[in-house]
């Protein structure tokens, strides 16, 4: 890691050259060299200091103490503050984020960054805990002597303090004493009966015993025997068909670690996966903390959940991707669940992802990790076939559940209205009248993806991307999925001023036309412009769980992972999106997608069936699906892949650019392929620069460019070079660029 001047304020060195070297929150991709405080105190690596960082202050995160530095001391600056009592990151968090630094090409102070809640990012984190409420001694005489009398809410308060068994009294429990509770109280600390202090929050079981686990079959006792024996590091590719047990079985290699007293951590790809999860884990875990991480939450509650897994006190943690880095002083098993997931690697800034630094941490910590999938992503295919995963195998769905049957609906003889098809409404019929659930799968959201002018042939366009403007009729706006950018539907063509017609079909036209023709049952729709209030998401799925919608349709937020044990019907609506994609990766997204979407049919007792609708249904990838289903598909891929040379058989990472105009970024790219063919070695290709797909995005053009090598070590060695000698380009302080290391998808 570099080494950088912390300012340019003459201060004497210390005697004994205590330097520390500081990771601060800005795109620098070094730490920083301060002298410890001047009042003595001398932090340990993993605590926050407040420093003097150019003209302001900034906290930041001791990586490592040194003895000397390679700065003079009269350029040397002292720290201002320590701001914990002990360390926050442990050693082993701290090899993890210098880890992940070097590997992806991220500056470390905002790698460090992005292992901390927001709150810990700031100078005065408030205290740890809740608020909480005790009696103070002068207090305990005023009730003892009968006061406070003629005031009962505050008489009422005053006894449930007193009654404490000394861990405070909280808001909540206030609230349930009597609704004036906050005027009361402010009282009593006024008369200096009551003080107010932070606190633990308190762990509360559900109401209830914890369920009785179903009997397991033979293949998941199977696969819980291989996960709970292992003693050290060890991978597992958990690799089941929808419907087949999965969880049961995180669940119950899970509850050996809890007995244990030991910690796990439990990864999820988005945030609408965790409702049903946690429940189902509340269910069986009663009495045990989880605790949750994931953007939903308020900066507040991520903070205690956060201390909590840091202090052992929850032996769960459930998170989304950040949650990689959660603290884990009792580690004892990760799971990475819908491992295979795009959300599971960050798109911007700091571009980890999870998944692999989950299998890395894993090894580093010495637990086994276990990767679930039904629709395994390539690359951990290519590793259980080399070896170094586990391949676990759950076949067949649990219980009376069978796979559903798929039919093709060919859409060239067929005529679509509305998006449905004749077989496809008749079958929804058939299931809704036999007392099924049915589910519509579109990944387009909004009404319509465009605005054509029949007149004259003009399509709405996005003004600052390459992007048409989707239709969203209820807000009567049309807007750019791409920047945001929106505005009101235009009365005419702005073109000629004739007639704008909407073309094509998306959620919320869909949405429109099977209420129009199923009115008797209620519908449920469910994507990003459903589910962008707080709590929307749990409420829409209840009234799936519990039968009240009967029709649900929604975008790819439906295919991951939710358990629909009353859906007898899935339809794909547009099944050839991504059947000709530019992307290498194109046709295992779709693959994965459309297994997903289909194993949400027939997971209880009754039958299911799925239709696709598609343009193509004799496509081999198609027909390969609905033959021979996803083991196979992911085989013949797989030896595409080697063919061609694609990962997982190499190795990729991507420089892109993007400026106000094209020219400045593909000058800067052209610079940077100069730059690394002085240091490129032969079995290593720079391949563009290129413009991106969509070229223009959020008013700035885009670039890329692609390097490809059959060796990670080589990779690795050429980028640390190579990003040394692209920060020195001119070009570079005028063009803002980014490295992605291992990308998922190449726009």
């Amino acid at each position: 890691m570099q080494r950088a001047t912390s300012g340019h304020t003459p201060d004497a060195a210390t005697p004994d050259r205590v330097v520390l070297q500081v990771a601060i929150d800005a795109p620098v991709m070094a730490l920083f060299d301060y002298l410890p405080p001047a009042d003595g105190l001398r932090p340990q690596p993993g605590q926050r200091v407040l420093v003097p960082f150019r003209r302001a202050k900034r906290v930041g995160v001791v990586v490592a103490i040194a003895g000397a530095s390679s700065v003079p001391d009269q350029r040397l600056r002292r720290a201002l503050a320590v701001l914990d009592d002990a360390p926050l990151l442990d050693t082993h968090l701290l090899e993890l984020l210098a880890w992940a630094s070097g590997y992806y090409q991220h500056p470390p102070g905002e790698v460090c960054a992005s292992a901390l809640p927001r709150l810990l990012r700031q100078e005065h984190a408030d205290s740890p805990g809740i608020p909480i409420w005790r009696i103070t001694p002068a207090g305990r005489e005023a009730l003892a002597a009968g006061a406070p009398k003629r005031a009962p809410v505050q008489s009422r308060l005053l006894h449930a303090l007193g009654a404490d068994d000394g861990t405070g009294v909280t808001a909540e429990q206030f609230a349930s004493l009597a609704a004036g509770w906050r005027e009361a109280l402010r009282l009593l600390e006024r008369k200096a009966w009551v003080e107010r202090a932070r606190g633990a929050p308190p762990v509360e079981p559900p109401p209830g015993a914890a369920e009785t686990p179903p009997a397991p079959t033979a293949a998941q006792s199977a696969a819980m025997a291989a996960i709970c024996a292992a003693r050290d590091f060890e991978a597992f590719l958990l690799e089941g068909v929808t419907g087949s047990g999965k969880t049961e079985v995180y669940l119950r290699a899970i509850a050996a670690q809890v007995a244990a007293g030991r910690q796990s951590l439990v990864l999820v790809p988005e945030i609408g996966l965790t409702p049903q999860l946690v429940e189902r884990f509340r269910r069986r875990f009663r009495g045990t903390g989880i605790a949750l991480l994931h953007s939903g939450l308020t900066d507040r509650q991520r903070l205690e959940a956060w201390r909590r897994a840091r202090d052992g006190r929850d032996l769960i943690v459930i998170g989304t991707r950040s949650a990689v880095f959660a603290p884990l002083p009792l580690a004892g098993l990760i799971v990475v669940d819908e491992e295979h997931d795009l959300s599971l690697k960050q798109q911007d800034g700091f571009r980890y992802s999870a998944r692999d630094l989950a299998v890395w941490r894993a090894r580093q910590l010495g637990v086994p990790v276990v990767l679930g999938s039904a629709t395994p992503s390539l690359e951990s295919l290519a590793n259980a076939s080399a070896g170094r995963y586990q391949r676990l195998r759950l076949p067949e769905r649990t219980g009376m559940a069978r796979a559903p049957g798929f039919h093709l609906v060919d859409l060239r003889r067929q005529v679509a209205t509305d998006g449905l098809t004749p077989p496809l409404v008749a079958a929804m019929e058939r299931h809704l009248e036999a007392g099924g659930q049915v589910l519509l799968y579109l990944n387009r959201r909004g009404y319509a993806p465009t605005l054509l002018c029949p007149a004259c042939g003009h399509c709405l366009e996005c003004r600052r991307c390459d992007a048409r403007l989707v239709v969203h009729r209820h807000e009567n706006r049309v807007a750019c999925h791409h920047c945001g950018a929106s505005r009101a539907v235009p009365e005419h063509c702005p073109e000629c001023g004739g007639e704008l017609l909407a073309v094509g079909q998306g959620t919320e036209r869909l949405e429109a036309a099977v209420a129009g023709r199923f009115p008797q049952f209620p519908l449920i729709r469910i994507d990003r412009d459903t589910t962008r209030g707080r709590g929307q998401i749990e409420w829409r799925l209840g009234e799936v769980a519990a039968g009240r919608a009967r029709i649900l349709l929604g975008t790819q937020m439906l295919t991951k992972g939710h358990d629909f044990p009353q859906v007898t019907l899935v339809g794909i609506i547009d099944a050839d999106q991504g059947l000709f994609g530019t992307d290498f990766r194109a046709s295992e997204r779709l693959a994965q997608t459309i297994v997903q979407v289909a194993g949400r049919a027939g997971r209880g007792e009754r039958p299911g069936e799925v239709y696709i609708q598609t343009l193509f249904p004799d496509h081999p990838l198609l027909q390969l699906l609905v033959r021979d289903g996803y083991e196979r598909f992911g085989e013949a891929a797989l030896a595409e892949r080697r063919a061609a040379g694609w990962p997982p058989f190499s190795h990729l990472a991507l420089l892109r650019a993007e400026a106000p105009s094209r020219e400045p970024a593909m000058r800067f790219l052209e610079r940077a392929r100069a730059a690394g063919e002085t240091l490129a070695a032969a079995e290593l290709r720079l391949l563009g620069p290129a413009s991106a797909p969509m070229e223009k995005r959020a008013g700035r053009y885009r670039a890329q460019l692609l390097v490809e090598t059959a060796n990670r070590a080589r990779l690795q060695r050429f980028l640390g070079a190579w990003r040394a000698l692209i920060a020195a380009l001119p070009e570079a302080g005028r063009t803002r660029w980014s490295l992605d290391v291992d990308p998922v998808e190449l726009f």
